[in-house]
């Protein structure tokens, strides 16, 4: 090996390492190697930040804003109004949420498909008696299924398509993947609805652990200030500090029936006033006895919100801005009006400090704040609500538009009318022009530490081309596939993608993995076509562990999934996915 294939398989080999011990985010990590890469030498100056005016980069970004400007016009609810049936039994539910899932993940990002149905299957879990932990996981699998049948439905497919055209002349089409990419979605979604969803380990019994912690309701409770007591002349916020150290809430305050606006916290507190306020039964007794308040009628009276707050249950994403630091670090009351009443993880319920506990991606937060703020919130914080509070202002008036306006888009990129970057980019500007999606969100919608990701990976994987170490790995492959069949290697390049996408990011994994799969048909004087099929599939493919893909990391915490729980449905999961995928790559693009 040369001294620059030794820098770059090193560089490479710190990412993987960096992305598996998930100190720093994914971004980060990638960015970080594309600097040392340059400095080193092995990239070229001119060419280092060329990633992210790259195709790819540019046709993922406008997905992810499209798929914000069908959800923000209501588009995607003529279809998920009727995905909530409580008389639906649990397999029957599977199956239709399943194929929802799947038919939305085709045409928008996956990761966007499943935010959106999320929230309706954990509804349908509630009004049905179940655990969420039944569903979620086919869900995010189906979502994820989907996403291979079309070029846009997700980022591997987009890499493959893109490094087709940059290595042979032209790119995979709109649905070039739809023959291998449906037959392997229905065959994975039969297995999901008939008997995978059967494999998922039962864990704890009882509610899930949103629903756990919305039972914490039942511990806000209204305390009355009687006459003589000590805080009477006080303000509201200056009881923080007792109260947070009796680990309780003062969420408002009530003066002759009426509940004062917001919290109330600049009030002065009178004789008779009713503080309400939230905690486990222990602390709530503590808080009174240290106040010198007393609980109007019997402990654990439920007191009602205002007009003017909400209850939100949300789920920290890998990117948000929450991770790593805790409630009090972020000022979620200061900077943002809201508090943290709750703290689920991994489906045990956090009651004690929650405010001053550090946060993790998974974990599902109870918020409390003014309805009108809650939306900006979400989107600053980067969090997913898990509950329809339908807290957007939905354009109803521009589905049809919407839905008319991104399929004449489609159209126009399949019959190669115009080129697919510049059919989705009038889309996105159409968005804008007619209201459907204010310009204000438009750059929110766009996952920025992906593209980061795709912008630092795409010149480190060039270079790692320029200076064969891809034919260096290839010719190694061709080695050890050399004398057996066709359907061999490819499964040999299937598993491998596979494997590597179940402990990476999908988009890296792909990266990696495309030009290799090129340098070795060639190696082996074959057709490349049916090699990068076989990556666009196993990258996808990432079912054995929740780090493998976004979908799984967004249900880890909403479920109260364990990190083992997913290969019991994942692992034959992918085996039926390998059974379907190498024929149908045979048979549709022959060797």
């Amino acid at each position: 090996m040369t001294s620059q294939q030794i820098i770059l398989f090193a560089l490479i080999g710190l990412v993987l390492a960096g992305l598996l011990w998930g100190r720093w985010r994914y971004d980060l990590v990638a960015f970080a190697a594309l600097v040392a890469g340059v400095i080193s030498g092995v990239v070229p100056a001119e060419t280092a930040f060329a990633g992210f005016g790259h195709e790819a980069t540019i046709i993922v970004a406008l997905v992810l804003v499209i798929s914000a400007g069908l959800i923000r016009s209501g588009a995607v609810d003529l279809i998920t109004r009727v995905a909530i049936d409580r008389t639906r039994s649990l397999a029957l539910h599977i199956t239709f949420m399943g194929v929802l899932g799947g038919a939305l993940s085709a045409f928008m990002n996956n990761v966007a498909a499943l935010a959106l149905l999320m929230p309706v299957d954990m509804q349908a879990a509630r009004q049905a008696g179940r655990p969420p932990a039944r569903s979620l996981m086919p869900l995010s699998f189906a979502t994820i299924l989907g996403g291979m049948v079309t070029l846009i439905g997700t980022p591997p497919n987009i890499i493959i398509a893109s490094y087709r055209n940059q290595a042979l002349g032209s790119p995979f089409s709109m649905f070039d993947f739809a023959p291998v990419g449906l037959a392997v979605a229905l065959g994975g979604l039969a297995f999901i609805a008939l008997a995978g969803w059967r494999m998922i380990p039962s864990g704890p019994s009882g509610a899930g652990p949103v629903e756990e912690m919305i039972s914490m309701e039942d511990y806000v409770a209204e305390l009355v200030v009687p006459e003589g007591a000590a805080i009477i002349g006080k303000k509201v916020r200056e009881l923080d500090e007792v109260a947070d150290g009796n680990d309780c809430m003062i969420l408002g305050l009530v003066r002759r029936g009426e509940r004062l606006a917001g919290r109330a916290r600049n009030a002065r507190i009178a004789a008779g006033d009713i503080l309400i306020i939230q905690g486990e039964a222990d602390a709530l007794n503590a808080l009174s006895g240290a106040l010198s308040i007393k609980f109007q009628g019997k402990s654990g009276q439920v007191a009602q919100l205002s007009s003017e707050q909400t209850l939100a249950e949300v789920v920290v994403t890998r990117d948000s801005r929450l991770v790593g630091r805790s409630a009090n670090q972020v000022q979620l009351l200061r900077a943002y009006g809201i508090s943290l009443i709750g703290l689920s993880r991994m489906g045990r319920t956090v009651r004690e400090r929650v405010r001053r506990t550090r946060l993790r991606p998974g974990d599902v937060l109870l918020l409390l704040g003014n309805a009108s703020g809650m939306n900006e919130a979400f989107a600053r914080l980067q969090v997913l609500p898990l509950a329809d509070r339908k807290l957007n202002v939905t354009r109803h008036d521009r589905a049809w538009g919407a839905i008319a306006l991104f399929s004449f888009a489609i159209v126009l990129g399949a019959l190669d009318v115009l080129p697919l970057t510049i059919a989705l980019a009038l889309v996105a500007i159409g968005m804008v022009l007619f209201d459907i999606l204010p310009l204000r969100e438009l750059y929110d919608s766009i996952e920025w530490p992906v593209i980061v990701l795709l912008g630092s990976m795409i010149p480190l994987g060039a270079a790692l081309e320029a200076t064969g170490g891809t034919q260096l790995i290839a010719t190694g492959l061709a080695a050890v596939t050399d004398g057996l069949p066709g359907w061999a290697a490819l499964s040999i390049i299937i598993i491998a993608t596979m494997t590597l996408s179940d402990v990476l990011n999908n988009t890296a994994t792909t990266i990696i993995a495309a030009p290799v799969s090129i340098q070795l048909a060639d190696a082996l004087g074959v057709n490349p076509d049916p090699f990068l099929m076989a990556v666009a599939i196993g990258a996808s493919c990432a079912f054995l562990t929740p780090i493998g893909h976004k979908n799984n990391m967004l249900i880890l915490g909403p479920a109260g999934y364990r990190f083992g729980d997913y290969w019991p449905m994942g692992l034959p999961l992918e085996i039926i996915v390998i059974m379907i995928s190498v024929p149908m790559i045979m048979l549709v693009w022959p060797l």
